[in-house]
């Protein structure tokens, strides 16, 4: 198996080069449960060797059970696989889109079984998430890297990924952010609008894992990313004064995370500042996934209630013709070597190969810096 390196902007290292086409699309996922009976296992693969007990598994599990015990995530990904399908056909790409999971069914081992049986060997590979950072990104590297080890041991042809780049700014995220954040405006009674806040969220992270470094000495990358992504919707909404604030932080209190936390900061903004309504946009999720529903369509929606404040939820890009295009967008950048299309100035990585980093000396994030 070869490695191969390739930035975004089209240099590439080692012996082979990304594919000028691909003959499959790999939609690449966290996973959810299905069914009650689904959660407990579900979440012992996400929590595999920290040592977690299955009780407190149940006690983590609740918003599931709460809800059926079904994600919508699953649901969700077959909607943008749909649309991305259509929008590829409409193209003229004859390229066949999978479906596989980190976590549970279906699982990406298995869609690269089913891909070997195809004759699949060149494939590009959508990581459902727009930003840097461990588990935005190198996560899903590390995914593509147990792939190809899957192939291996199942005596199953080599594989060539591709793992498309991140687009937390680029043109077509940001206008479908924008046109979403002034639907959630205009929903708002004409007399409330003075006292309305702006609220851009997205899912916290330990404070640790933000802070390491990329390359040329990078850091935040996950957390610059989010606000120059939030910046560039405001910007595109004509939205003057906004928050950016953090949600779905989980495990030891002590620990730093990412703040502040949405709910904290909707309730001070209230005593302090007399706001009575918020507009809230999901800018870290593409999906209305668990986290949108629970901690912002359930917990924050409870604590706004309580305290008098409205809440208007803008939705997310995913089940947009728009993302569908933008998806394929990405995939054609790569296809005909083009530049890279953003509007931020933050750090932009490059293309991931066979799960093999975008830029050597990068770090944990391995990231490229934009040229300006």
């Amino acid at each position: 198996m070869t490695d191969t390196l390739r930035t975004a902007q089209g240099n590439t290292r080692g012996t082979d080069s990304v594919p000028s086409s691909f003959d499959a699309l790999l939609v690449l996922s966290f996973g959810g449960p299905e069914g009650n009976e689904e959660v407990v296992p579900f979440l012992e693969n996400v929590t595999r060797g920290r040592g977690i007990p299955r009780e407190r598994l149940e006690v983590v599990g609740e918003h599931y059970f709460r809800l059926g015990g079904i994600s919508p995530l699953n649901a969700l990904n077959r909607e943008i696989i749909s649309n991305v399908s259509a929008e590829l056909k409409e193209r003229g790409h004859n390229l066949p889109v999978y479906f596989g999971n980190r976590n549970w069914y279906p699982f990406g081992t298995k869609a690269v079984e089913q891909m070997a049986a195809d004759g699949v060997r060149n494939v590009a590979v959508f990581a459902t998430s727009a930003w840097g950072g461990y588990s935005a990104c190198r996560q899903y590297n590390e995914d593509i890297v147990a792939l190809r080890k899957h192939l291996e041991d199942e005596q199953l042809p080599d594989m060539n990924f591709t793992k498309l780049r991140q687009f937390f700014d680029h043109p077509k995220f940001i206008e479908e952010m924008a046109a979403a954040v002034r639907e959630a405006y205009a929903e708002v009674p004409e007399d409330k609008l003075a006292s309305t806040r702006m609220l851009f969220t997205a899912h916290s992270v330990p404070s640790a894992h933000d802070a390491v470094g990329g390359a040329e000495g990078d850091k935040h990358i996950y957390s610059r990313q989010v606000a120059e992504a939030a910046r560039l919707v405001a910007k595109a909404a004509g939205v003057q004064n906004y928050d950016l604030v953090w949600q779905s932080r989980s495990g030891n209190p002590a620990t730093p995370w990412l703040e502040p936390d949405i709910v904290d900061h909707t309730t001070r903004i209230h005593e302090e500042d007399g706001v009575d309504s918020v507009v809230v946009c999901p800018i870290g999720f593409i999906s209305d996934h668990m986290e949108v529903i629970w901690d912002l369509d359930t917990e924050l929606q409870q604590a706004a209630e309580e305290m008098g404040v409205s809440v208007y939820r803008t939705r997310t890009a995913g089940p947009s013709a728009r993302f569908a295009s933008l998806i394929v967008d990405l995939i054609e950048e790569l296809e005909h070597d083009a530049e890279p299309a953003s509007l931020g100035e933050v750090t932009v990585q490059g293309c991931t190969v066979n799960g093999a980093p975008c830029a050597e000396g990068c770090c944990d994030i391995w990231s490229l810096r934009k040229p300006h």
